[in-house]
């Protein structure tokens, strides 16, 4: 059997705290044919020397110590560098189950899969929760990869009972991708920082190349979010400016790719559910309750969420989101502002 050759691409930037914990899990991983690659994106802290002290022990390790460009920037260097039969992203909080790439290799053995893609632990202070992207293992030919393709997009039908699954696919950590489709493709990261998130698009681009995807029902990845410096909880004042460029952008990929109605409708209702986001997102802000309530109306009337509002099926969606989108569709702001503080609490209490 061939023995894939595994890029492991790290960004790195001020996490001295969780570092060795990250780089533990994937130096020691049971399946040997691997590089590591750490992107030191200018960190300040101590992290340029734990990375040190590993590479002198483990000839798989590189490192590149860069001027700070983001994570985008940092995996897109790391994409250059990669010299693997596939490819994976790690946070460097996060951390790996040792057993992670010697059962991909296994699945990549048995057929010669595009993307391999798996779940993950949400791993708190004081406890973990196991997060399932699909119920079961599930292999996908290349009509059904369309339809995960598709679901990058947004959702569609039933699919929008379970809003909160609405970009459960979309992350790059939790996949083997091929090496070569990325680089033959120039498929790069956009900057977060023009368009809020960086995973969902690489991902519009990157699947649009899929014949053959696997998903296995295993929690490989451990997704830190007891990191104060990363959680969510902290508001972007620039977001609502960079999802609408994200929109634009997944708007044109549609179109370069000349793919058909049902990704129009799906992006559709991604802006109608990043109401939900961007209300949160204003909540954690420091504004007052008028302000609050002014900018949670300006969304709902901007004109693409008040058109995306307008074409929302109400249908599929449990009785707690009808009302929030009923509100949403009516431009009820008080209405909206107040199921937002009830999400809110929830979140917060699961911190």
């Amino acid at each position: 059997m061939k023995q894939p050759l595994i890029s492991i691409i790290v960004p790195v930037y001020n996490v001295e705290k969780y570092l060795r914990q990250c780089i533990d899990s994937v130096v020691g991983q049971t399946y040997s044919n691997i590089e590591i690659i750490f992107i030191n994106d200018q960190s300040p802290d101590n992290s340029l020397s734990i990375i040190e002290e590993y590479a002198n022990l483990d000839q798989r390790i590189k490192y590149v110590t860069q001027d700070n460009t983001g994570l985008s920037g940092a995996r897109n260097k790391g994409v250059s560098i990669a010299s693997g039969d596939y490819l994976m992203f790690v946070d460097s909080d996060d951390w790996l189950d040792l057993t992670t790439c010697n059962f991909l290799v296994k699945k990549i053995n048995e057929e010669d899969y595009d993307v391999l893609f798996w779940s993950y632990v949400r791993e708190y202070e004081n406890y973990s929760l196991n997060k399932d992207i699909l119920d079961k293992d599930a292999s996908f030919d290349a009509v059904q990869s369309r339809n995960l393709h598709r679901r990058i997009f947004g959702l569609l039908g039933n699919e929008l009972a379970r809003p909160d699954h609405a970009d459960s696919i979309v992350t790059a950590c939790m996949k083997l991708y091929k090496t070569a489709i990325i680089k033959e493709n120039a498929i790069k990261f956009v900057d977060t920082r023009l368009i809020g998130t960086e995973d969902a698009l690489f991902n519009c681009y990157y699947f649009n190349f899929v014949k053959k995807a696997c998903y296995i029902h295993q929690h490989f990845y451990h997704y830190r979010r007891d990191n104060l410096e990363s959680l969510t909880s902290v508001s972007k004042p620039n977001l609502r400016q960079q999802w609408n460029e994200l929109f634009k952008i997944m708007k044109s990929v549609i179109d370069k790719f000349s793919l058909d109605e049902s990704y129009i409708v799906a992006l559709n209702n991604r802006i109608a559910l990043s109401t939900i986001g961007l209300g949160i997102n204003e909540m954690n802000s420091t504004n007052s309750y008028s302000k609050k309530i002014q900018n949670i109306k300006s969304i709902l009337n901007s004109e693409p969420h008040k058109n995306a509002l307008r074409d929302l099926s109400l249908s599929y969606f449990p009785i707690h989101w009808k009302i929030f989108f009923y509100f949403a569709k009516h431009r009820f702001a008080i209405g909206v502002y107040s199921l937002l503080l009830a999400i809110n609490y929830i979140i917060n209490r699961k911190k």
